[in-house]
């Protein structure tokens, strides 16, 4: 039977891609730029081998665009890692020579070779990846906004350090507000307990440290030596407090795009009902534990891949089991989010969790040991099409995972 195995050799501006049969012949090779027309006429070109579904293509990353098109176009993605390739490149010599062509024919007898053993990309549900695009980009404007209220901090610390205690004290909203109304020491000059308690209260104070506090932490801050002007002062700091406005508008934004997404995606049923879970958490559970869900085998698959298990390295001379570091960090993440905050409202969970300190275990490490729990709960969900329903998902404390054929997805 005749087989068709490619490499393809990627970078930013050119590609180069070899077709290579199952005797280990160069079937074709070329060369493109990294445009339209180039990936355009590739596409083409791949299909005068064949069809697209009976084409694999060995690359050596699983995102990007070059993947997606791949995908698009029917094409079985296999994703290697670069160091693992760089590990198998002792097979085809020892001289270490590297050449763009050189590379695509070795990821092609790679393929023709391992490829079997290599695990495939799968084109994931629309939904899904619409879902998993606005939660990454959540958690990137969580961190743009924490880097920008750190850089806030320190500008105040080095102009300002009344300013700063007070700002830490307050509400973040009202904090904001009063940065922008009173950006230097001289504007807030003439500020009284009362007058500083009866302006916070106007904009909805939680009340939590009185306004002669307030004003005492104003009043007994060291004073700064800066040399800046006071307008200089002024301009930065409220420069800084619209930076951090702005963020937090679009991180607002973003959740109620995810709360929108989450009503309408297929798996928010079956999860929804879980403890604690939110919105937003059970928008980054879906985007991104729901690829690994679709492409997983068994429930110990999927809880592997999303990295709340150790690795065991063990030989004749020594037996580690260590923390598992090559693992989707997003997805761990939102899975340990959740665990975290389920066991102060499920006490099943609360038990898990407690069981796991009582054995000495840290927090982090006894999350994970929840979150192992938790997903198998969602391996059964998703499996049999059901919703969470704590008196089924969790009787007697286990979860049955002999049948591991889905009918959700």
């Amino acid at each position: 039977m005749y087989f068709v195995y490619i490499g393809w050799d990627w970078a930013t501006e050119t590609h180069d891609v070899t077709v290579m049969d199952n005797t280990a012949a160069r079937v074709d090779r070329w060369e493109l730029a990294h445009t339209e027309e180039g990936i355009t006429k590739t596409l083409a070109r791949l299909r005068r081998h064949g069809t697209p579904a009976d084409l694999p293509v060995l690359i050596e990353t699983s995102r990007g665009l070059v993947v997606d098109r791949l995908l698009a176009a029917g094409h079985p993605v296999v994703p290697v890692h670069p160091n693992a390739f760089h590990a198998m490149r002792p097979r085809w010599g020892a001289s270490k020579a590297k050449t763009d062509a050189g590379d695509s024919h070795k990821l092609a007898d790679y393929l023709r070779t391992d490829g079997h053993l290599l695990p495939r990309l799968e084109p994931t549900d629309q939904a899904t990846l619409d879902l998993q695009a606005l939660t990454r980009q959540r958690a990137d404007h969580i961190e743009a906004r924490v880097a920008a209220v750190n850089q806030l901090v320190a500008l105040l610390d080095a102009h300002w350090p009344g300013g700063k205690a007070v700002f830490c004290d307050l509400d973040s909203d009202i904090a904001l507000a009063f940065l922008d109304r009173y950006p230097t020491p001289a504007s807030a000059a003439k500020l009284t307990a009362g007058r500083l308690e009866a302006w916070c209260k106007r904009r909805g104070y939680s009340g939590k440290r009185p306004g002669s506090v307030l004003i005492e932490r104003l009043r007994s801050a060291p004073q700064a030596a800066s040399r800046l002007g006071e307008s200089i002062i002024a301009q930065l700091v409220r420069v800084q407090v619209q930076l951090v406005k702005a963020v937090r508008a679009t991180i607002r934004e973003l959740d109620t795009a995810i709360a929108t997404a989450v009503k309408t995606h297929p798996y928010a049923p079956l999860f929804a009902s879980m403890p604690r879970i939110g919105k937003v958490n059970l928008g980054q559970v879906i985007g991104e534990l729901g690829p690994i869900l679709e492409r997983a085998q068994t429930s110990e698959q999927f809880i592997a891949e999303v990295g709340v298990v150790p690795v065991t390295r063990a030989s004749g001379k020594s037996h580690s089991v260590t923390f598992r570091f090559a693992t989707n960090q997003r997805a761990r993440q939102a899975i340990t989010t959740f665990a975290d905050n389920s066991r102060h409202s499920s006490d099943w969970a609360a038990k898990i969790y407690r069981d796991a300190r009582a054995r000495k275990k840290r927090h982090p490490h006894a999350t994970r040991i929840l979150a192992r729990a938790w997903l198998r709960v969602m391996w059964a969900c998703w499996r049999d099409g059901t919703c969470y329903d704590p008196a089924i998902h969790q009787a007697n404390g286990k979860i049955n995972t002999t049948a591991d054929t889905s009918v959700a997805a």
